[in-house]
């Protein structure tokens, strides 16, 4: 079972455990255009870890995503987690053809591939020759199991579309940031960093991430996100977990939220992304990090990017993928604003189309 496809007018979905989100993109001229796109929460517990455990309820919010947006495309692409996937540079005989290398990749699984050959989905990208070794290619391998893929094409098939291609998470982010170099450039007179820090912050994990060169060089997750936020809300003040989201976005909460529950929150969450950074610099990397990127849902709480600007004396900015793309005239465009920290894996999967 191959990974690959292609297409044109793709339409991205990203399902986390908070959230189902799609947009469609098209190549317009030198730049993407936004042509549809919708956001739709998840109950609690339909996904864990990046992973589906009630289908129903996975592809009912998925429905309702789709039926908002009406995309025009219904090929859509989705992404399996970066923890799931192996990805290897193998270097091979530069005169082998896709077939050949194929068959060694076979021949070879057992080195390669931690599971059996039978339960895998894979591909491979030629990266050209070797730069040590000319009579050598280099060739990019990425592998899962079948069970993961045909899981996240279930849920896609059952809303009523069709899947296109699945995609690695890493990579989509990758993709999304080419878009992101622009904004960093756009908001600084500095010349663009070499290595750039970026933070996605989503309900039950954040995701530390340096990209040298718009290549992921390092990584790092940890099991911490606004869902906690959100349950100490609920806790707190006697909410419904429904009651508690609506109002840490929307405010309203008693005078002692702040002091009693968001600055101890948001404390927590500067001291993981200090701490991500510190073992990024004794892991042995040397390149240094100037700017930081926050992404997700979570990004945009109040005086988190200040504060994470005060403790690692950086530029920290909030994403925004969709800066210079046009926007169809039917979409709200301070509601896609607002959604665009969240849909960074999204739009990195939509971003195919160009491809």
């Amino acid at each position: 079972m191959r990974l690959r496809a292609s297409g044109k007018g793709l339409v991205g979905v990203d399902i986390t455990s908070a959230t189902v989100k799609v947009i469609e993109l098209i190549r317009a001229g030198g730049h993407y255009q936004v042509e549809s796109y919708a956001v739709r929460p998840l109950r609690e517990g339909a996904v864990v870890e990046r992973r589906i455990r009630d289908m129903p309820a996975v592809v009912d919010a998925l429905k309702r995503a789709v039926d908002h947006a009406r995309p025009a495309s219904r090929n859509a692409v989705v992404a399996v987690p970066a923890s799931a996937a192996i990805t290897k540079t193998l270097s091979l005989p530069a005169s082998l053809d896709d077939l050949e290398i194929e068959a060694r990749i076979q021949l070879d699984s057992d080195r390669h591939i931690p599971f059996p050959f039978n339960e895998v989905a894979l591909d491979f990208q030629r990266l050209g020759i070797n730069s040590r070794f000319g009579d050598q290619q280099d060739v990019l391998l990425v592998a899962c199991r079948i069970q993961d893929v045909s899981q996240l094409t279930e849920a896609v098939m059952q809303a009523g579309l069709t899947p296109s291609a699945v995609d690695v998470e890493t990579f989509a982010m990758e993709r999304a940031f080419q878009e992101l170099r622009h904004q960093l450039a756009a908001d600084s007179e500095e010349s663009e960093p070499d290595c750039v820090a970026l933070v996605d912050i989503g309900a039950t994990m954040n995701a530390f991430h340096v990209l040298r060169e718009g290549r992921v060089i390092y990584s790092r997750d940890t099991v911490f996100g606004g869902r906690q936020l959100t349950d100490e809300i609920r806790n707190r003040y006697g909410l419904t977990l429904e009651e508690a989201g609506l109002a840490k976005k929307r405010g309203g909460l008693p005078d002692d939220y702040q002091r009693s529950v968001l600055d101890p929150f948001r404390d927590t969450l500067v001291q993981q992304v200090g701490r991500s950074l510190q073992l990024y610099y004794t892991s042995g990397r040397k390149q240094e990090v100037h700017r930081m990127i926050l992404a997700g849902g979570t990004s945009v709480l109040p005086g988190l990017a200040e504060r994470l600007a005060e403790e690692s004396g950086m530029e920290v900015v909030i994403a925004n993928p969709f800066r210079r793309m046009t926007v169809n005239s039917r979409i709200d465009v301070p509601t896609l604003a607002g959604d665009a920290p969240a849909m960074l894996t999204a739009c990195g999967l939509a971003m195919r189309a160009g491809k």
